[in-house]
């Protein structure tokens, strides 16, 4: 039988009357079948209810491994049918699935219990107890605060080459109310409530996750080479072609703005990013081809600029800037080249999207997920608001901003 994916979504604003919901939506949709897997996502506006909804929802509906996490926006399929994105308001989405031939391999880990960065590939494996050889792809979710967050990703990416790692940090809709991880397990025991570490599940087998992570920027200017830069300091920059003798970051940016039109100079002093190219070998590089850093502040001085990320001599960066239409035109081009690529037989999908991202930069609700839809059809489509966004960019993973990471799952072999 091929794999199924089936979404509900609940505005109820009573715990067990959203559970209800959800679950009868989902036993319409996959009727007589026990999902393998679940995956939730939870309004703050339960908050006080976080420790009775694992035990509710396995009353009602029983699944052999489920994890989840709160979220300051939710994202779910609607009465009809389509994307919903549920922002300031209660929501509970639940996103399950039947997979034949796929292995489920869950787990929970704190930062406490990652192994030194440099520990070899098989003290990250022995620790999750996941075989590399199997090429599992995970789902991530975490606590906002977790200690070693960046450690995680590049320990995975160290022992699980060439799997892809995807996910999101919990969130809430009010400041203050209580963060949340939700894990249960065919052998699990005690409360399957968390408030600290990563939970997370491996899949592997007849089952292939792809990622589609749009960070909402457009490159301005052109790319430059660093030429002298130490820790997260970019001291000067090179131009790619031409003899010009190097110069500080500050003196190339202000090259750049003069090149502007009025709309783009004034983004320049809110918007302002910077994109570190990741493929060191491809020659012409395109938008999707940097991971985009936070621009921290300039020493204006000497020109020095301080970014969000380590730099070394020799890489390629360039500056970005962003807003709602740049956001838009980058997940349209992203999807447009991943349907281009791609047979559409997806099965479902799982939306992380930044806080910062929803109605309150498109001015519209649902844009993201109405876009997915546009290029995916109708697929089941679960997610959150995140803290913070986990995806690749140029075959490593990181940790984003601004970001709408998906997760696409369809058979490996149909």
């Amino acid at each position: 039988m091929p794999m199924q994916w089936t979404n509900a979504l609940s505005t109820c604003p009573s715990l067990e009357a959203a559970i209800t919901e959800v679950v009868d939506q989902i036993t319409q949709s996959m009727p007589e079948t026990v999902p393998d897997l679940g995956i939730l996502f939870i309004s703050s506006a339960y908050a006080t209810d976080y420790s009775r909804l694992v035990p509710l929802l396995l009353e009602k509906l029983p699944i052999s491994t489920l994890i989840g996490c709160s979220g300051g926006g939710i994202v779910g399929m609607d009465g009809d049918h389509l994307p919903c994105e549920v922002e300031g308001e209660p929501a509970l989405s639940l996103t399950v699935a039947k997979l034949p031939e796929t292995t489920i391999q869950p787990f929970y880990i704190t930062g406490e219990e990652l192994p030194d960065l440099d520990s070899s590939p098989q003290a990250w494996s022995k620790i999750l107890d996941i075989d590399p050889q199997t090429q599992p792809d995970f789902i991530l979710l975490s606590d906002p605060f977790a200690s070693r967050i960046n450690d995680l990703l590049q320990g995975l990416d160290f022992a699980y080459p060439g799997s892809v790692k995807v996910g999101g940090l919990a969130s809430v809709q009010v400041s203050g109310a209580p963060n949340a991880l939700f894990f249960h397990t065919p052998n699990h025991s005690g409360s399957a409530l968390r408030q600290k570490g990563t939970v997370g599940i491996a899949l592997s087998g007849n089952i292939k996750v792809e990622t589609i992570v749009a960070q909402g920027c457009r490159p301005i200017g052109h790319p430059y080479r660093v030429s002298q830069g130490e820790r997260n300091i970019i001291l000067e920059l090179a131009e790619m072609e031409g003899e010009s003798a190097p110069s500080p970051p500050l003196v190339m940016l202000r090259q750049v703005i003069q090149t502007l039109n009025d709309k783009d100079q004034e983004l320049v002093q809110n918007s302002l990013f910077i994109g570190v190219a990741r493929n060191e070998f491809k020659l012409q590089l395109q938008q999707g081809d940097f991971l985009i850093r936070n621009l921290l502040g300039v020493d204006p001085r000497v020109g020095a600029m301080a970014i969000g990320d380590r730099v070394r001599p020799g890489q390629r960066v360039q500056f970005h800037l962003r807003d709602e239409k740049t956001s838009a035109e980058d997940l349209q081009y992203l999807l447009e080249n991943y349907t281009q690529d791609q047979a559409n037989n997806a099965s479902g999908a799982l939306m992380f999207s930044c806080l910062g991202r929803g109605e309150s930069l498109y001015g519209v609700p649902n844009f993201d997920s109405n876009l997915f839809r546009r290029y995916l059809g109708d697929i089941a489509l679960g997610g959150f608001f995140c803290n913070g966004e986990i995806g690749p960019v140029g075959g490593e993973t990181f940790l984003h901003g601004y970001t709408s990471a998906f997760a696409i799952f369809r058979e490996s072999q149909p």
